[in-house]
């Protein structure tokens, strides 16, 4: 993981809590609980939306090095195979 993804998901998590933290405190004053309702079913969604997103990166970054580690591997039994003059 890079470091400036790591700073990313710090602020994107920072900020959800701060939103469910607003959620909170609207829920404890009694009023407004269809906006407070909203709020944590957004925060949840778009959480839930990146970790798919994330999942689905990591799954083509590790298909993607994979085929590159085959086709090193390949080329380097093909030049084993011939002997020097």
């Amino acid at each position: 993981m890079d470091i400036t993804e790591v700073r990313t998901w710090v602020i994107f998590y920072l900020l959800s809590f701060v939103v469910l933290l607003v959620a909170t405190l609207i829920t404890s004053q009694g009023s407004q609980l269809w906006i407070s309702l909203m709020l944590i079913i957004i925060v949840i969604g778009v959480n839930f939306s990146m970790l798919v997103t994330e999942l689905k990166r990591y799954q083509a970054k590790k298909a993607f090095l994979e085929r590159i580690s085959k086709i090193v591997r390949d080329n380097k039994t093909e030049g084993d195979s011939i002997s020097p003059k």
